[in-house]
């Protein structure tokens, strides 16, 4: 009888890398952008990121851009359904709640969506707003005054907070700091000195000292 055909060895062909389900459109200079492109990156969270210029009219923008965009701004995520998200305080809640990262304790949720309004209405108001008209949008010396006066009284308020507590709330980091110190990496450039706040300027070294954090030049760089 002939002998028994001997096996083939079965081989299985290299997958091909898969692209990440997630797409982050942002902004070079958005410290909302680098809200969301934070926890990202210190989420491990596989993503892409592509930057849209805000020198382009919002008309010719990337199509697939516009059409994810509701507002015509950045940032904007598109999950693996191909759903957009839009608003970067927004974002940060949905990818808390999904990655199970920086959404602080249980008992926390409540306290850090309340930081996360606080953020939109002050810190996240007056800080760009001020780097804005120093950087590209001269403004008037006395709004300059509102915008700085405005400033000030915020970081003396995340001042006085973080007095007793590493982070803003005691679990540790959570997307109410990503939210709050997005555009603080960049207070220099209002003529504002961080060291001025003591407790402000420890923070920021405590957050730039957590894994894979990335500085947001870099970070939101195309």
């Amino acid at each position: 009888m002939p002998d028994r055909q001997r096996a083939m060895p079965t081989t299985t062909p290299a997958q091909a890398p898969t692209t990440p389900s997630l797409l982050l459109y942002g902004a070079v200079g958005s410290g909302h952008s680098y809200k969301v492109r934070s926890l990202l990156l210190l989420s491990a969270t596989a993503h892409r990121y592509q930057c849209i210029s805000l020198d382009t009219p919002r008309a010719p923008r990337p199509a697939a851009f516009v059409a994810a965009s509701r507002f015509g701004e950045v940032p904007v995520l598109v999950d693996e359904t191909g759903g957009a998200h839009c608003q970067s305080n927004a974002i940060l809640i949905h990818l808390a709640q999904h990655t199970h990262r920086f959404g602080g304790a249980p008992a926390e949720r409540g306290t850090v969506v309340e930081w996360l309004f606080w953020e939109s209405n002050r810190i996240g108001f007056s800080v760009p707003n001020l780097r804005f008209a120093l950087r590209w949008a001269p403004q008037p010396a006395d709004v300059l005054d509102y915008l700085r006066a405005r400033a000030t009284a915020d970081l003396a308020t995340l001042d006085q907070t973080l007095a007793s507590t590493e982070f803003l709330l005691p679990s540790g980091p959570t997307i109410a700091d990503l939210a709050c110190s997005a555009y603080l990496f960049w207070l220099a450039e209002t003529g504002i000195a961080a060291e001025d706040f003591a407790h402000v300027a420890r923070w920021l070294d405590s957050l730039s000292a957590l894994p894979s954090w990335v500085h947001p030049d870099k970070a939101l760089a195309p």
